[in-house]
């Protein structure tokens, strides 16, 4: 039966394809579709590893002393249960035969669904006997990783070319795992238009849908959906009328982006002759070359936080900073690159620091420790950071962003940590820029109305338009309960965006936006109008944004953008931006 779902739009485009729901436990291991002759050797390594676990366990049995408790002896006993268990091993068996996963997907799915099981018993200690199979399953899991040569590398796994993700949610962290696939598209039951998975899924380039409440519990395995990215709208079994006119539309957008390429490599400039910035957000070094190939002039934002993402028991060392933030450098070929230092706390937080600082925990993370704050608690860790982005500083152009300053105090703190890492940088007598240009985000209300406190001090700004939202509406932008009071185009979000590029135009200190407004087409002509001339954006974004500076004359854009900023009420706010955009 045919049913429609509504949820947020985050990546644009129309993806058609096979629903393929990931359950939490599964974001944890490998997950790709097995080539239909490897199924059986896929079953088979399931089979061996099973087979070590048992010798595991034997082992354990055999080895325990005579005059230990009993209690010992029956938890092997029901860890081999659990082992040979129906429940576990033939219904694991099934989803690698029935659905192509690989062993880990499959064990890990079938953990999930066996966990909900449990979780509806009354009996607490038979709900507890979760915790064996989880421990079961981690054992097999284990043996699989030991034993995993014939497993292909990533990337040239089973084709996943008609598969659309469909989960809970998916963390950032997560989310990266996703990059060297080619999935059509994803769907979450939760999640906000600027969410960092929802960042991330567009860096992908591909349509998504979050906060589509129950998806993952109202779509199932194979049914055949058709994600609508630009009206957030999910249809599930369409009827053939419905799929046919979303084919004929998802080729119209095929073709639009094969004009779009066209102009790659034009000038970027208004037709009044005022040339335009266009640079490119990423979230890995190799992203560079996804950003070189959309015609970016540069990188605009690095989040650096991804690479420490990537770390589940800790924090990557000095040499594997400096040679990621180099090949960025590096792959950019002379062009700026923007290196941001690292933002975690809020919804991004880190594995290897899991409870060791408290920010996960904290009563509300997006006002705790987080961003510079906690890189000034950690000054070591921080200092560590610094050296490695300054070292890469030698070998291209390079700047440093530091995100979410509000105080004099945190701007001061945070140059004397950067003189200190030259100072060690020089005692070592390792090489690097010495004049390389430090800034700041701007993204609290906070920052933009004490402006002259980072004028004075920076060499230039960057708007981050995300937080600055947030922080302005107070609205937690990851949760999608309030999503719907996130509005770009409210009157203080606004004002302070216009005041900023207002007063550093007038102070000759260079700003850009970097947040997802300058990745908004429908917003660009607003941006222009208000002064912007260097945007930050996804590469999948950048294109289709400069076809509109293309289209745009700023001195026809400064009567509708003053009528804008002029407006209060939500009706001449949109009937004004109607008169910058010409629609």
């Amino acid at each position: 039966m045919s049913f429609t779902l509504h949820g947020i739009p985050v990546s644009r485009g129309i993806a058609i394809g096979r629903a393929y729901l990931i359950a939490p436990a599964a974001l944890d291991v490998d997950h790709y579709l097995v080539e239909p002759t490897q199924i059986e050797s896929e079953v088979e390594r399931f089979r061996v590893a099973q087979g070590v676990v048992h010798q595991e366990l034997d082992t354990l049995r055999a080895d325990l002393a005579a005059d230990a408790p009993s209690e010992m002896g029956a938890f092997i006993n029901v860890h081999t249960m659990i082992l040979n268990d129906q429940m576990l091993v033939q219904e694991t068996i099934d989803l690698i035969r029935t659905r192509r996963y690989n062993v880990e997907w499959a064990l890990t799915e079938q953990l999930e669904r066996l966990s909900r099981h449990f979780d509806d018993i009354e009996d607490e200690y038979l709900r507890e006997r979760k915790a064996d199979i989880q421990q079961v399953v981690e054992r097999v899991l284990k043996a699989l990783a030991g034993a995993n040569g014939s497993v292909l590398p990533n990337g040239q796994h089973g084709s996943c070319s008609e598969m659309i993700v469909v989960a809970h949610d998916i963390a950032p962290a997560d989310m990266m795992q996703f990059k060297g696939q080619t999935f059509q598209g994803f769907v979450t039951d939760l999640g906000g238009r600027t969410s960092h998975t929802a960042i991330v899924a567009r860096s992908l380039g591909i349509p998504a849908a979050v906060g589509v409440q129950q998806a993952s519990a109202l779509i199932r395995q194979d049914d055949l959906i058709i994600v609508d990215g630009d009206s957030g709208i999910v249809i599930v079994d369409p009827a053939p009328i419905v799929l046919e006119e979303y084919s004929y539309r998802q080729s119209e957008k095929a073709l639009e982006q094969r004009k779009l390429q066209r102009l790659k490599f034009s000038p970027t400039q208004t037709l009044d002759g005022t040339r335009i910035e266009l640079c490119a957000n990423i979230e890995l070094p190799d992203d560079a070359q996804q950003a070189l190939e959309a015609g970016a002039t540069g990188i605009g934002l690095f989040r650096t936080e991804f690479l420490f993402m990537n770390h589940k028991h800790h924090l990557p060392e000095e040499e594997e900073q400096f040679v990621a933030y180099k090949r960025a450098v590096e792959l950019m070929n002379g062009m700026p690159v923007t290196i941001r230092t690292i933002d975690v706390g809020a919804d991004k937080p880190l594995d290897a620091l899991s409870g060791g600082d408290g920010y996960e925990t904290a009563p509300n993370p997006a006002l705790g420790l987080r961003a510079i704050r906690w890189s000034l608690s950690e000054p070591q860790m921080f200092l560590t950071q610094l050296r490695a982005i300054l070292r890469a500083s030698a070998f291209g152009s390079l700047k440093i962003l530091v995100p979410m300053l509000a105080h004099a105090q945190e701007i001061d703190q945070t140059l004397d940590l950067i003189r200190e890492a030259k100072r060690q940088l020089d005692d070592a007598g390792l090489s690097y820029d010495p004049n390389v240009r430090v800034g700041a985000m701007i993204e609290i209300p906070a920052a933009a109305i004490a402006l002259p406190l980072f004028l004075k001090r920076l060499d230039f700004l960057s708007i981050g338009t995300n937080d600055l939202i947030q922080y302005t509406l107070a609205i937690d932008r990851a949760d999608n309960s309030v999503a719907h009071l996130y509005d770009p185009l409210h009157p203080a979000v606004l004002h302070l965006i216009a005041f900023t590029l207002r007063e550093a135009k007038r102070a000759n200190v260079p700003v850009s936006v970097c947040g997802e407004m300058a990745g908004d087409p429908a917003l660009t002509r607003l941006l222009l109008g208000m002064g912007l001339t260097e945007f930050s954006m996804h590469p999948s974004q950048l294109l289709v944004v400069k076809q509109e500076i293309l289209r745009s004359n700023l001195k026809t854009l400064e009567k509708p953008t003053a009528e804008v900023l002029a407006a209060c009420e939500p009706d001449e706010i949109q009937a004004a931006l109607k008169r910058v955009t010409g629609v």
